[in-house]
Formats: structure tokens, C-alpha cells, sequence
């Protein structure tokens, strides 16, 4: 399914069901004694289905609750964002629900399934990180779980999902996405009663687990290198994210505006290779880039490295330029210096956790997307980024490689 089929789906479907279902869960909740109860978190399944990066962002909160709980982690994802999991391995496999989106029958077919799951697991708890899903809502009551702790709007209008979330925490838009899902956490350990997250967060618990990638992949990593550029012999990597998923492509910078910066390091700098990275469905967008630089040190690898052999390369490679996308937080778990492009998201919400920079101009229509629209827009001209003047870009990169031999 798309992701406009998605947001439909969950709006016409997800509002109606919810106020149907909502006088069963409170019923059921009642004789429970959820609200009267504290969560049990011997078995807690975490709810992110449809970004890969906010899975990277969620980490220190499922470290935490893991630690302090404690609590062995569960973890329910669309089959195409699980490999962003495996980064930290924070979940074991065998606590990862897989579930299959391309359609609206599959996706019936694995509702049953995660019910079957989640009761051979023995879920006690369901922690929703996604920003007012009905979807995630629904299953989360599906799973059979007697505390479900998620996100609620309090007295904001709009955002219903009804009562099937009984632990409620008041998302506030004003603190970066990290702090919230903390603050379900707190929820779950009792640090607070009601719905307003009173607990400070210190900045130490925002910290990322590194990775710590074996010689053997880095090795591996720099023979596929050499295969992309004979070449090469150990000179600086400088990574280009050219795209932006799907899910918000109002997020890329413009194809032109990669190439400038391209060129200009590519003069600037001998000492230096350029590798455009993508995913296999992205090699003929980025290829666009590659043609226009025409240049023998910079090379398109889109679909040449496998998801595993990200963060060695992110290890070994010198600094990255992105969209703000997944790799953005991917990169977060080494020490690679990232230059993310913010344009209808605003870095004080979803700047990567890592050694992250942002490009914005903060224009007064940003950001236009947030859990209020379920992050859609309907802007085509996108001046928050096509706005990012590749001058900019080029003189803080050119400073950070002159300043970083």
C-alpha cells in the first residue's frame, strides 16, 4: 500500500473502529484492573511500524525500560523497516513481528497472526511509539496486553483514537521525538500518574548504544570500495545521501544541488572520494547526480552495499551530507560527522541522536508536517529546502574536511 492508502485507511477505518471498540476495551480494562493496576513488564512489545529511523531514535527508552524494568523487549515492525533493528540488536530477532504491508489482504492476514503472537509470547505490556495511529491503537488492544501505554492529544482537539490506550502520556510537539518516547517509559515504570510527563530527562539518557563492527566487515567494506574505485587507496570518504524515502519525499534537497556540492569538494579536495549511497530502488535517482558530476572520484553505489555493511561503511568514511532520512539516524550509532538537510521536519524534533549538524532555514511555514496532519503535505514548491542554498552547504563542509585532514 502507498502511504496516502495508509493515512486514508487509518482516518476512515481506524476513527470508526476505535469508538466501536472503545466501550469493549473499557469494559474489558475494567474488569482487568488496568487503570487501577501497575504495568507488568516482564514481556513489554514496542510499537513503531513505519519509520526506520525513530526506531534508531527509540533505542535509549528500550534500553532503559530493558535495565530498570526489567523487561525483555519485543518489538512489532513492517517487514521492510526491521533491518533498521539489527543495527544495535538492542531486540532479539526472535522477539521481531514482521508485519506485511504491500496490501490491505496481507495486512488483514498478519493482524491474525500478531494476535497469535503476542498471546504465545505472553505480551503483559504494549508500549505504541507511533504519534496517534489508530492502527497501532487497535493492535495494540489486539494483542491481549492489560496495560498499553501510548501517546495521547489530553485536551487538544482532534487525533481520537478513542480509549484504547488506558496509560496515557501527553505528547508535547515542543521536545525532540527522543524525550517523548522516554517519557512512555517513565509511564510504564510508575514515574508519574497522570498523563503529563513530570520526570526531567537527563541529556546522558539520550545517549545511543555505539556499534562496534568487526574488522572483518570493515575490511569487507573497504575491498568493495576498491571494487567500486580501483583507485582508491585509503583517501577520504565522503558520503552523499542523495534521496529520501517515500513516506516524505517534500524532505529532498534538490537533485542539482548535490552535484554543486560534489564538484566543488571534488576541485577543493584531491585527497578525497565521493560515494553516492541509495538503496537498489534508488540507483536510477541517484544516477543523476553521478552523470552530472562526471567524475571519475565520484562513484554511485546505490544498492552495492548491503544494510549490514552501512555502519562499517559509516565507521571508515570521513563525514556524510543527507536528506533527512533513515541514514541520518543509521550513522548515529558511530562516531561519523553527519550534515543533515531539514526542510518540512525541524531538527529540534528528529535531529539524529549522533555527532549531527543540521541545514534549516527555519522558514515561518516550518515545520509543516507533524502528528497533527499525520505528517502530510500538500506543499509542491518546498522552499524550506529547495531553499538551502548549496553556497551554504559548500562553505560549512568545505570548513569541517579543512579543518578535519
Amino acid at each position: 500500500m502507498t502511504v496516502n492508502t495508509m493515512r486514508a485507511v487509518d482516518k476512515w477505518v481506524g476513527v470508526p473502529l476505535c469508538f466501536l471498540l472503545s466501550p469493549f476495551s473499557w469494559f474489558f480494562d475494567l474488569l482487568r484492573g488496568a487503570h487501577t493496576n501497575k504495568p507488568v513488564l516482564k514481556r513489554v512489545l514496542f510499537l513503531e511500524l513505519s519509520e526506520m529511523g525513530s526506531a534508531i531514535i527509540a533505542d535509549p527508552a528500550m534500553r532503559k525500560l530493558k535495565e530498570q524494568g526489567p523487561s525483555e523487549l519485543y518489538f512489532a515492525i513492517f517487514n521492510k523497516n526491521y533491518k533498521s533493528l539489527e543495527i544495535l540488536n538492542t531486540v532479539p530477532a526472535e522477539n521481531i513481528f514482521k508485519m506485511n504491508a504491500d496490501n490491505i489482504f496481507s495486512l488483514g492476514l498478519d493482524i491474525f497472526r500478531f494476535m497469535t503472537w503476542c498471546r504465545k509470547k505472553k505480551i503483559n505490556t504494549v508500549i505504541d511509539l507511533e504519534l496517534f495511529s489508530r492502527f497501532t491503537a487497535i493492535l495494540g488492544l489486539f494483542s491481549g496486553a492489560r496495560s498499553r501505554v501510548g501517546f495521547t492529544s489530553l485536551h487538544d482537539e482532534g487525533l481520537y483514537r478513542g480509549n484504547l490506550v488506558n496509560k496515557t502520556v501527553r505528547y508535547n510537539a515542543h521536545v525532540h521525538i527522543a524525550v517523548n518516547f522516554i517519557s512512555l517509559v517513565n509511564k510504564a515504570l510508575g514515574l508519574f500518574d497522570n498523563a503529563y510527563s513530570t520526570v526531567a530527562i537527563a541529556n546522558n539518557e539520550l545517549q545511543l548504544a555505539q556499534a562496534n563492527p568487526s574488522t572483518e566487515s570493515l575490511e569487507k567494506v573497504r575491498n568493495k570500495i576498491r571494487e567500486l574505485y580501483p583507485s582508491w587507496n585509503g583517501e577520504r570518504t565522503v558520503l552523499l545521501n542523495v534521496n529520501a524515502s517515500d513516506m516524505l519525499p517534500q524532505r529532498r534537497w534538490p537533485q542539482a544541488n548535490f552535484t554543486e556540492v560534489a564538484k566543488a569538494l571534488l576541485q577543493r579536495y584531491k585527497d578525497i572520494v565521493i560515494i553516492l549511497t541509495g538503496a537498489p530502488a534508488e540507483k536510477e535517482y541517484v544516477d543523476v547526480v553521478a552523470k552530472e558530476v562526471n567524475d571519475a572520484r565520484c562513484i554511485n553505489s546505490s544498492g552495492y552495499f548491503s544494510f549490514s555493511e552501512l555502519v562499517p561503511l559509516y565507521s571508515i568514511s570521513h563525514m556524510m551530507l543527507t536528506n533527512d532520512s533513515g541514514p541520518a539516524h543509521f550513522a548515529a550509532v558511530t562516531p561519523l560527522k553527519v550534515f543533515v538537510l531539514f526542510g518540512p521536519e525541524t531538527p529540534h524534533l528528529y535531529l539524529p541522536l549522533g555527532n549531527a549538524e543540521p541545514f534549516y532555514l527555519g522558514l515561518p511555514c516550518s515545520p509543516c508536517v507533524s502528528a497533527a496532519n499525520h505528517r502530510k503535505t500538500s506543499c509542491e514548491s518546498r522552499p524550506c529546502i529547495t531553499g538551502i542554498p548549496s553556497s551554504m552547504v559548500i562553505a560549512r563542509v568545505d570548513q569541517f574536511l579543512s579543518a578535519n585532514v
